[in-house]
């Protein structure tokens, strides 16, 4: 069978739009409704041209073109490929370590200078995953004197506009927006087709939900719903001063079955507002953490490119100062009460802030959305087609005709173990055939 495989990876190299492709053999894994559904299509077709879909169903109900070039994938698993929505890239070999663990797109995150977690972003990367800009709303202007001041409404409309020009997909709507900011941005972006992600703090996550935003991002942000009105403005007037060290020592000692919890709990559920818990962050902060520079692809990862690195040989990690050590634990607890309440998911790595790395950490943040009781095609949704849903993207995520050729063909079921999501044999990204074992090689220094 691989022996077939290589045969014809050889020949489709560099897919036209002029030649198709068709992969036949293979079960489509069903990740709509959420993971809700388990109508899989066992040997199945999934027929490409260019950088589209243009049939996907039964072998006996879907028509191969003539002239296409026929890959057997018998046995394996056809799935979307992986959307990491909270990322940075900042090298060519992060883009190789995105496209090597099956993450075909990010949203990504520009942040150069000092206060940088993740780098200036690389948009230029070749080979690379699927690069949507991440656009920072943050209600403040800088005066001639260094001072900061708080934008009117209409300046905060024309940042919408500068970033928007800029090539933002995503608007990143920041700690100092007023609900009047965040309304006006809510309904720019809707406007212009794009998604909000909330990261709030003048603005409650409470109100962030009754004003639309699509998402939320960071289980130690909107979780300070929680806290009492006094530590949340506190927290909302300075987000990195010792208001915000003291929130996290609340969020480390609270009752997870606490009435506040519930409540919080059932108000997500309730919404049509999505999770971004990136608490792959957090996870070298556990005990029980493992070394992340043992995955294979992490070879070519130079620390000096991540926030915090991990230590590479032994994987020993010192948490950030202004975070307390070891209050993480109970973090996971809080966001599993979110999870068992019926809160929806979208997949964010974090990558590279706090010891994260590129399309390994993604692997992670899912495997933790299975330890909160999610079905592994519950977390593979969160990845796929709950980020077309909740993104308005209509060709993201899901093989079905008319979406985007990203597809990862793998040699193990990932419904029944998320981890099988590794078991990669193909990545297919914009309709081309990735090849992986070139990603392995140290790129150039850039």
């Amino acid at each position: 069978m691989h022996a077939l495989l290589l045969v014809a990876l050889l020949g489709a190299a560099a897919p036209s739009a002029e030649r198709p492709i068709a992969l036949t053999g293979a079960t489509i894994v069903d990740v709509s409704a959420s993971g809700t559904k388990t109508a899989d299509i066992r040997d199945a077709v999934v027929v490409i041209r260019g950088n589209e879909i243009i049939a996907a169903g039964p072998r006996r109900k879907t028509k191969i073109p003539a002239d296409a070039r026929i890959i057997r994938a018998d046995g394996a698993y056809i799935v979307p490929g992986l959307n990491d929505v909270f990322a940075g890239l900042n090298s060519q070999a992060q883009a190789n370590a995105y496209l090597y663990m099956g993450v075909t797109s990010i949203v990504g995150s520009d942040e150069p200078g000092p206060r940088g977690r993740r780098g200036a972003l690389m948009m230029n990367a070749a080979p690379s995953p699927r690069v949507r800009r991440l656009g920072f709303i943050h209600g403040l202007k800088e005066g001639a004197g260094g001072e900061w001041t708080e934008r009117t409404t209409a300046e905060v409309g024309a940042q919408i506009d500068e970033v928007v020009a800029e090539g933002a997909k995503v608007l990143l709507l920041h700690y100092r927006l007023t609900p009047a900011h965040v309304r006006l941005a809510v309904a720019r972006a809707r406007e212009l087709g794009l998604a909000t992600i909330g990261e709030l703090g003048r603005t409650t996550y409470t109100e962030g939900i009754e004003l639309g935003i699509d998402a939320f991002v960071h289980t130690r942000r909107y979780s300070l719903e929680l806290a009492s009105p006094e530590l949340r403005a506190a927290v909302a007037k300075e987000p990195f001063g010792p208001a915000r060290t003291t929130y996290y020592e609340y969020l480390a000692a609270i009752d997870p079955d606490a009435p506040v919890v519930k409540a919080w709990a059932a108000r997500i559920a309730g919404s049509r507002v999505a999770l971004i818990p990136t608490l792959a962050m957090s996870w070298l902060d556990l005990p029980q953490h493992d070394n992340p520079w043992k995955e294979e692809i992490a070879a070519i990862l130079d620390p000096a490119g991540i926030h915090l690195p991990a230590d590479r040989e032994t994987g020993a990690w010192k948490q950030d100062p202004g975070i307390p050590a070891g209050s993480s634990a109970n973090l996971f607890r809080v966001e599993e009460r979110f999870a068992r309440a019926g809160a929806r998911y979208l997949a964010g790595s974090g990558s590279s802030a706090f010891g994260t790395l590129p399309g390994i950490s993604l692997h992670r943040e899912l495997s933790i959305l299975t330890g909160f009781g999610l079905t592994p095609r519950q977390a593979l949704a969160a990845a796929t087609s709950n980020v077309g849903e909740v993104f308005h993207w209509p060709r993201v995520g899901q093989v079905r005709k008319g979406f985007d050729a990203d597809l990862l063909v793998l040699d193990a079921d990932p419904t029944r173990d998320i981890a099988n999501l590794k078991k990669i044999r193909m990545v297919i990204k914009d309709g081309s055939i990735v090849d992986r074992e070139a990603l392995r090689k140290m790129p150039a220094k850039q």
